[in-house]
Protein backbone atom coordinates (compact mmCIF):
# COMPACT_ATOMS: atom_id res chain seq x y z
CA UNK A 1 0.00 0.00 0.00
CA UNK A 2 2.79 2.56 0.70
CA UNK A 3 4.37 1.65 -2.44
CA UNK A 4 1.15 2.23 -4.34
CA UNK A 5 0.62 6.29 -2.39
CA UNK A 6 4.22 7.32 -3.00
CA UNK A 7 3.59 6.14 -6.98
CA UNK A 8 0.12 8.29 -6.85
CA UNK A 9 1.87 11.45 -4.94
CA UNK A 10 4.70 11.04 -8.08
CA UNK A 11 2.00 10.89 -10.46
CA UNK A 12 0.21 13.99 -9.14
CA UNK A 13 3.67 15.79 -8.83
CA UNK A 14 4.56 14.93 -12.46
CA UNK A 15 1.00 16.31 -13.61
CA UNK A 16 1.05 19.61 -11.25
CA UNK A 17 4.43 20.17 -12.18
CA UNK A 18 3.73 19.84 -16.06
CA UNK A 19 0.58 22.43 -15.47
CA UNK A 20 3.00 24.85 -13.97
CA UNK A 21 5.48 24.80 -16.45
CA UNK A 22 2.55 25.24 -19.46
CA UNK A 23 1.39 28.27 -17.42
CA UNK A 24 4.25 29.53 -17.47
CA UNK A 25 4.93 29.00 -20.59
CA UNK A 26 1.25 30.34 -22.02
CA UNK A 27 2.44 33.71 -20.06
CA UNK A 28 5.61 34.42 -21.50
CA UNK A 29 5.22 35.99 -24.95
CA UNK A 30 8.03 35.91 -27.08
CA UNK A 31 9.30 36.20 -30.56
CA UNK A 32 12.40 35.77 -33.08
CA UNK A 33 13.89 39.39 -33.67
CA UNK A 34 13.58 38.03 -37.45
CA UNK A 35 10.01 37.98 -37.08
CA UNK A 36 9.31 41.35 -35.63
CA UNK A 37 12.31 43.53 -36.78
CA UNK A 38 14.19 44.03 -40.46
CA UNK A 39 17.45 45.41 -40.56
CA UNK A 40 19.06 48.16 -42.58
CA UNK A 41 19.88 47.90 -46.43
CA UNK A 42 17.71 44.95 -46.49
CA UNK A 43 14.63 45.76 -48.03
CA UNK A 44 12.62 45.16 -51.60
CA UNK A 45 12.57 47.66 -54.50
CA UNK A 46 9.78 48.40 -56.87
CA UNK A 47 10.22 48.15 -60.66
CA UNK A 48 8.02 49.47 -63.54
CA UNK A 49 7.68 48.98 -67.14
CA UNK A 50 5.18 49.63 -70.30
CA UNK A 51 4.94 46.49 -72.08
CA UNK A 52 2.52 45.11 -75.06
CA UNK A 53 0.78 41.70 -74.36
CA UNK A 54 0.25 40.14 -78.20
CA UNK A 55 -1.29 37.19 -79.20
CA UNK A 56 -4.77 37.53 -77.97
CA UNK A 57 -8.10 36.00 -79.68
CA UNK A 58 -9.99 39.45 -80.49
CA UNK A 59 -9.90 40.81 -76.83
CA UNK A 60 -6.68 43.56 -77.04
CA UNK A 61 -7.23 47.46 -77.46
CA UNK A 62 -9.00 49.13 -80.15
CA UNK A 63 -7.26 52.16 -79.33
CA UNK A 64 -4.88 54.30 -81.21
CA UNK A 65 -2.68 54.73 -78.86
CA UNK A 66 -1.64 50.70 -78.56
CA UNK A 67 -1.50 50.93 -82.45
CA UNK A 68 1.36 53.66 -82.15
CA UNK A 69 3.33 51.34 -79.97
CA UNK A 70 2.39 48.67 -82.52
CA UNK A 71 4.36 51.27 -85.19
CA UNK A 72 7.08 51.73 -82.86
CA UNK A 73 7.78 48.47 -82.14
CA UNK A 74 7.87 47.46 -85.48
CA UNK A 75 10.18 49.99 -86.73
CA UNK A 76 12.87 49.42 -84.37
CA UNK A 77 12.63 45.97 -85.75
CA UNK A 78 12.96 47.57 -89.83
CA UNK A 79 9.75 47.16 -90.41
CA UNK A 80 7.74 51.03 -91.65
CA UNK A 81 4.31 50.87 -91.00
CA UNK A 82 2.00 54.01 -89.32
CA UNK A 83 -0.66 53.13 -86.80
CA UNK A 84 -3.13 54.13 -88.90
CA UNK A 85 -2.23 50.88 -91.07
CA UNK A 86 -2.84 48.52 -88.19
CA UNK A 87 -6.15 47.46 -87.34
CA UNK A 88 -6.13 44.46 -85.03
CA UNK A 89 -7.43 43.37 -81.59
CA UNK A 90 -5.21 40.74 -80.56
CA UNK A 91 -2.55 43.41 -79.10
CA UNK A 92 -3.32 44.65 -75.35
CA UNK A 93 -1.01 47.66 -74.07
CA UNK A 94 -0.09 46.67 -70.26
CA UNK A 95 1.77 48.25 -67.05
CA UNK A 96 4.25 45.71 -66.07
CA UNK A 97 5.35 45.54 -62.27
CA UNK A 98 7.99 43.58 -59.99
CA UNK A 99 9.66 43.50 -56.94
CA UNK A 100 13.12 43.06 -56.96
CA UNK A 101 14.40 41.21 -53.75
CA UNK A 102 16.98 42.25 -51.48
CA UNK A 103 21.13 41.66 -52.64
CA UNK A 104 19.24 40.19 -56.07
CA UNK A 105 22.21 39.13 -58.57
CA UNK A 106 22.08 39.86 -62.50
CA UNK A 107 20.49 36.26 -63.06
CA UNK A 108 17.78 36.02 -60.65
CA UNK A 109 14.08 35.54 -61.75
CA UNK A 110 10.76 36.78 -60.36
CA UNK A 111 7.57 37.37 -60.97
CA UNK A 112 6.14 39.87 -63.08
CA UNK A 113 2.62 41.66 -62.83
CA UNK A 114 0.99 42.15 -65.75
CA UNK A 115 -2.45 44.69 -66.08
CA UNK A 116 -3.94 46.36 -68.52
CA UNK A 117 -4.55 50.27 -68.85
CA UNK A 118 -6.70 50.20 -72.55
CA UNK A 119 -9.73 49.20 -73.25
CA UNK A 120 -8.38 45.38 -73.24
CA UNK A 121 -10.84 42.56 -72.20
CA UNK A 122 -8.69 39.57 -71.49
CA UNK A 123 -5.12 38.75 -71.71
CA UNK A 124 -6.11 34.83 -72.04
CA UNK A 125 -3.67 33.44 -73.78
CA UNK A 126 -1.46 36.15 -74.48
CA UNK A 127 2.60 37.31 -74.21
CA UNK A 128 4.31 39.76 -72.71
CA UNK A 129 6.80 41.04 -75.38
CA UNK A 130 10.07 42.11 -74.03
CA UNK A 131 10.02 44.96 -71.47
CA UNK A 132 12.68 46.85 -69.92
CA UNK A 133 11.59 47.16 -65.95
CA UNK A 134 12.79 50.56 -64.20
CA UNK A 135 13.39 51.47 -61.12
CA UNK A 136 13.03 54.84 -59.29
CA UNK A 137 16.19 56.74 -60.90
CA UNK A 138 15.12 55.57 -64.39
CA UNK A 139 17.81 52.59 -64.90
CA UNK A 140 16.88 49.52 -66.20
CA UNK A 141 17.00 46.92 -63.54
CA UNK A 142 15.32 43.93 -65.09
CA UNK A 143 13.76 42.56 -68.82
CA UNK A 144 10.42 41.03 -68.32
CA UNK A 145 8.97 38.48 -71.28
CA UNK A 146 6.94 35.62 -71.11
CA UNK A 147 3.42 33.90 -71.24
CA UNK A 148 0.61 35.68 -69.36
CA UNK A 149 -1.31 33.24 -66.82
CA UNK A 150 -4.58 35.10 -65.85
CA UNK A 151 -5.68 31.93 -63.41
CA UNK A 152 -9.01 31.84 -64.85
CA UNK A 153 -11.10 32.06 -68.12
CA UNK A 154 -13.69 33.94 -70.09
CA UNK A 155 -16.13 32.41 -72.33
CA UNK A 156 -19.32 33.45 -74.39
CA UNK A 157 -21.17 36.73 -74.85
CA UNK A 158 -23.84 38.85 -73.57
CA UNK A 159 -26.24 37.30 -71.20
CA UNK A 160 -24.61 33.87 -72.03
CA UNK A 161 -20.78 35.36 -70.67
CA UNK A 162 -19.02 33.07 -68.06
CA UNK A 163 -16.17 34.31 -66.44
CA UNK A 164 -13.55 33.33 -63.71
CA UNK A 165 -11.27 35.92 -62.08
CA UNK A 166 -10.07 39.02 -63.48
CA UNK A 167 -9.17 38.68 -67.00
CA UNK A 168 -7.55 42.13 -67.75
CA UNK A 169 -4.90 41.22 -64.92
CA UNK A 170 -2.43 38.34 -64.66
CA UNK A 171 1.27 37.32 -64.14
CA UNK A 172 4.34 36.49 -66.00
CA UNK A 173 5.81 33.14 -63.36
CA UNK A 174 9.46 33.31 -63.35
CA UNK A 175 9.06 35.99 -66.73
CA UNK A 176 11.49 38.92 -65.07
CA UNK A 177 15.13 38.31 -65.17
CA UNK A 178 17.12 40.89 -63.31
CA UNK A 179 19.97 42.40 -65.26
CA UNK A 180 21.67 44.48 -62.83
CA UNK A 181 21.73 44.45 -58.88
CA UNK A 182 21.03 48.04 -57.09
CA UNK A 183 23.81 49.06 -54.21
CA UNK A 184 22.72 47.19 -51.34
CA UNK A 185 24.65 48.38 -47.93
CA UNK A 186 24.13 45.48 -45.04
CA UNK A 187 26.53 47.51 -42.69
CA UNK A 188 28.12 51.23 -42.69
CA UNK A 189 30.64 52.73 -40.52
CA UNK A 190 31.01 49.91 -38.09
CA UNK A 191 27.16 49.28 -37.32
CA UNK A 192 24.20 47.59 -37.97
CA UNK A 193 20.48 49.02 -37.36
CA UNK A 194 17.61 47.23 -36.62
CA UNK A 195 14.33 48.49 -37.62
CA UNK A 196 10.96 47.01 -35.77
CA UNK A 197 7.60 46.68 -37.74
CA UNK A 198 6.17 47.88 -34.99
CA UNK A 199 7.28 50.95 -32.82
CA UNK A 200 7.30 50.33 -28.65
CA UNK A 201 9.88 51.61 -26.22
CA UNK A 202 9.43 48.65 -24.16
CA UNK A 203 9.95 46.37 -27.33
CA UNK A 204 13.14 48.27 -28.84
CA UNK A 205 14.50 48.19 -25.18
CA UNK A 206 14.14 44.20 -24.53
CA UNK A 207 15.66 43.66 -28.04
CA UNK A 208 18.84 45.64 -26.70
CA UNK A 209 19.08 44.38 -23.91
CA UNK A 210 18.90 40.74 -25.25
CA UNK A 211 21.46 41.35 -27.71
CA UNK A 212 23.71 42.56 -24.98
CA UNK A 213 22.84 39.69 -23.55
CA UNK A 214 24.00 37.35 -25.69
CA UNK A 215 27.22 39.55 -26.53
CA UNK A 216 28.08 39.37 -22.87
CA UNK A 217 28.85 43.61 -23.80
CA UNK A 218 27.56 47.16 -24.54
CA UNK A 219 27.19 46.76 -28.44
CA UNK A 220 23.05 47.39 -28.52
CA UNK A 221 21.64 50.89 -27.61
CA UNK A 222 17.67 51.72 -28.84
CA UNK A 223 17.73 54.66 -30.77
CA UNK A 224 14.14 55.42 -31.04
CA UNK A 225 10.70 53.31 -30.17
CA UNK A 226 11.58 52.31 -33.68
CA UNK A 227 15.40 51.62 -34.09
CA UNK A 228 18.06 49.82 -32.15
CA UNK A 229 21.46 50.60 -32.98
CA UNK A 230 24.23 47.73 -33.45
CA UNK A 231 27.97 48.27 -33.39
CA UNK A 232 29.88 45.42 -34.54
CA UNK A 233 32.39 43.50 -32.14
CA UNK A 234 36.27 43.36 -32.88
CA UNK A 235 35.89 39.54 -33.59
CA UNK A 236 32.86 39.88 -35.72
CA UNK A 237 34.89 42.55 -38.32
CA UNK A 238 34.03 40.74 -41.75
CA UNK A 239 31.85 38.15 -40.21
CA UNK A 240 28.36 40.67 -41.07
CA UNK A 241 26.55 37.77 -42.06
CA UNK A 242 27.40 35.51 -39.18
CA UNK A 243 26.14 38.60 -36.49
CA UNK A 244 23.21 38.93 -38.58
CA UNK A 245 22.24 35.21 -38.06
CA UNK A 246 22.66 35.36 -34.84
CA UNK A 247 20.97 38.21 -33.87
CA UNK A 248 17.63 37.54 -36.01
CA UNK A 249 17.20 34.15 -34.40
CA UNK A 250 17.11 35.53 -30.76
CA UNK A 251 13.97 35.51 -28.94
CA UNK A 252 12.59 38.60 -27.25
CA UNK A 253 9.67 39.38 -24.95
CA UNK A 254 7.23 41.42 -27.42
CA UNK A 255 4.89 43.97 -25.34
CA UNK A 256 1.75 44.10 -27.06
CA UNK A 257 -0.58 47.55 -26.79
CA UNK A 258 -3.74 46.74 -25.28
CA UNK A 259 -6.25 47.28 -28.43
CA UNK A 260 -9.63 46.48 -29.95
CA UNK A 261 -9.86 46.46 -33.81
CA UNK A 262 -13.19 47.00 -35.28
CA UNK A 263 -13.85 46.45 -38.75
CA UNK A 264 -17.42 47.79 -39.21
CA UNK A 265 -17.84 46.52 -42.88
CA UNK A 266 -17.52 42.98 -42.23
CA UNK A 267 -18.61 43.08 -38.55
CA UNK A 268 -15.30 41.57 -37.42
CA UNK A 269 -14.20 42.42 -33.96
CA UNK A 270 -10.76 41.31 -32.74
CA UNK A 271 -9.77 42.13 -28.58
CA UNK A 272 -6.27 42.18 -27.75
CA UNK A 273 -5.07 40.19 -24.53
CA UNK A 274 -4.32 43.08 -22.22
CA UNK A 275 -7.31 44.76 -22.99
CA UNK A 276 -9.08 45.71 -19.71
CA UNK A 277 -12.79 46.50 -18.76
CA UNK A 278 -13.86 48.90 -15.91
CA UNK A 279 -17.19 47.86 -13.91
CA UNK A 280 -19.80 49.59 -15.95
CA UNK A 281 -23.69 48.40 -16.22
CA UNK A 282 -24.80 48.07 -19.92
CA UNK A 283 -28.88 47.80 -20.66
CA UNK A 284 -28.97 46.51 -24.67
CA UNK A 285 -32.02 46.19 -26.26
CA UNK A 286 -33.27 44.80 -29.77
CA UNK A 287 -35.95 46.77 -31.96
CA UNK A 288 -37.23 44.87 -34.37
CA UNK A 289 -40.35 46.34 -37.04
CA UNK A 290 -42.41 43.76 -39.36
CA UNK A 291 -43.87 45.33 -41.98
CA UNK A 292 -46.06 42.89 -43.82
CA UNK A 293 -48.72 43.74 -47.31
CA UNK A 294 -51.19 40.50 -48.00
CA UNK A 295 -53.55 41.29 -50.97
CA UNK A 296 -57.05 40.24 -51.03
CA UNK A 297 -59.98 39.79 -53.40
CA UNK A 298 -62.70 41.51 -53.03
CA UNK A 299 -65.80 40.28 -55.66
CA UNK A 300 -68.60 41.73 -56.99
CA UNK A 301 -72.11 39.51 -55.07
CA UNK A 302 -74.57 37.49 -57.36
CA UNK A 303 -76.46 40.18 -59.70
CA UNK A 304 -74.44 42.75 -58.87
CA UNK A 305 -75.30 46.20 -61.35
CA UNK A 306 -73.33 46.04 -64.84
CA UNK A 307 -69.54 47.42 -64.15
CA UNK A 308 -69.25 45.63 -61.20
CA UNK A 309 -65.44 44.02 -61.41
CA UNK A 310 -63.35 42.16 -59.18
CA UNK A 311 -60.61 44.26 -57.33
CA UNK A 312 -57.46 42.88 -55.79
CA UNK A 313 -57.25 45.64 -52.14
CA UNK A 314 -53.85 45.26 -50.27
CA UNK A 315 -53.70 44.70 -46.67
CA UNK A 316 -50.87 46.49 -44.71
CA UNK A 317 -50.05 45.25 -41.25
CA UNK A 318 -47.29 46.98 -38.86
CA UNK A 319 -45.83 45.30 -35.79
CA UNK A 320 -42.90 46.93 -33.65
CA UNK A 321 -41.54 44.70 -31.11
CA UNK A 322 -38.32 45.66 -28.55
CA UNK A 323 -36.80 42.84 -26.39
CA UNK A 324 -36.70 43.65 -23.09
CA UNK A 325 -33.38 45.05 -21.98
CA UNK A 326 -32.28 44.59 -18.49
CA UNK A 327 -28.84 45.86 -16.44
CA UNK A 328 -25.62 43.75 -16.71
CA UNK A 329 -22.56 44.33 -14.62
CA UNK A 330 -19.71 44.25 -16.98
CA UNK A 331 -16.12 44.23 -16.25
CA UNK A 332 -12.78 41.88 -16.46
CA UNK A 333 -9.37 41.72 -16.09
CA UNK A 334 -8.65 39.31 -18.29
CA UNK A 335 -9.63 38.53 -21.63
CA UNK A 336 -11.48 35.48 -21.05
CA UNK A 337 -13.76 37.05 -18.49
CA UNK A 338 -14.18 40.33 -20.60
CA UNK A 339 -15.67 37.49 -23.66
CA UNK A 340 -17.73 35.64 -20.89
CA UNK A 341 -19.62 39.27 -20.00
CA UNK A 342 -19.91 40.35 -23.30
CA UNK A 343 -20.97 36.93 -24.19
CA UNK A 344 -23.78 37.19 -21.52
CA UNK A 345 -25.57 39.91 -23.78
CA UNK A 346 -26.67 37.73 -26.84
CA UNK A 347 -25.70 40.27 -28.80
CA UNK A 348 -24.54 40.27 -32.92
CA UNK A 349 -21.18 41.45 -33.65
CA UNK A 350 -22.78 44.42 -35.02
CA UNK A 351 -24.17 45.45 -31.98
CA UNK A 352 -20.58 44.27 -29.81
CA UNK A 353 -19.41 47.26 -32.06
CA UNK A 354 -21.94 50.01 -31.11
CA UNK A 355 -21.28 48.44 -27.33
CA UNK A 356 -17.39 48.75 -27.51
CA UNK A 357 -17.80 52.45 -28.50
CA UNK A 358 -20.16 53.47 -25.80
CA UNK A 359 -17.54 51.89 -23.70
CA UNK A 360 -15.07 54.18 -24.99
CA UNK A 361 -16.45 56.71 -24.96
CA UNK A 362 -17.99 56.20 -20.77
CA UNK A 363 -13.62 55.59 -20.21
CA UNK A 364 -14.93 51.72 -19.28
CA UNK A 365 -12.50 50.16 -21.77
CA UNK A 366 -8.84 50.36 -21.26
CA UNK A 367 -7.66 49.94 -24.80
CA UNK A 368 -7.21 51.89 -27.77
CA UNK A 369 -10.39 51.14 -30.21
CA UNK A 370 -8.84 51.31 -33.86
CA UNK A 371 -11.74 50.92 -36.56
CA UNK A 372 -10.27 49.90 -39.96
Amino acid sequence: MAILKVKKMKRVLSVFLLFVVCLFANSVYAERIKDIASFEGVRDNQLIGYGLVVGLDGTGDKGLATMKSIANMLQRMGLKVGPNDIQAKNTAAVIVTAVLPPFAKPGTRVDALVSTIADAKSLQGGTLLLTPLKGPDGKVYALAQGPVSIGGFTGGGGATKVQKNHPTTGKVPQGVIVEKDPNFVLASEGEIKIFLHRPDFTTATAVAKRINEVLNSEYAFPIDPSAIRVNIPEHYNGRTVELITLIEGLEVSVDVPARVVINERTGTVVIGENVRVAPVAIAHGNLTIEIKTEYGVSQPPPFAPAGAETVVVPEEEVRVKESKAALIEVSGTTLGEIVRALNALGVTPRDLIAILQSLKAAGALRAELEII
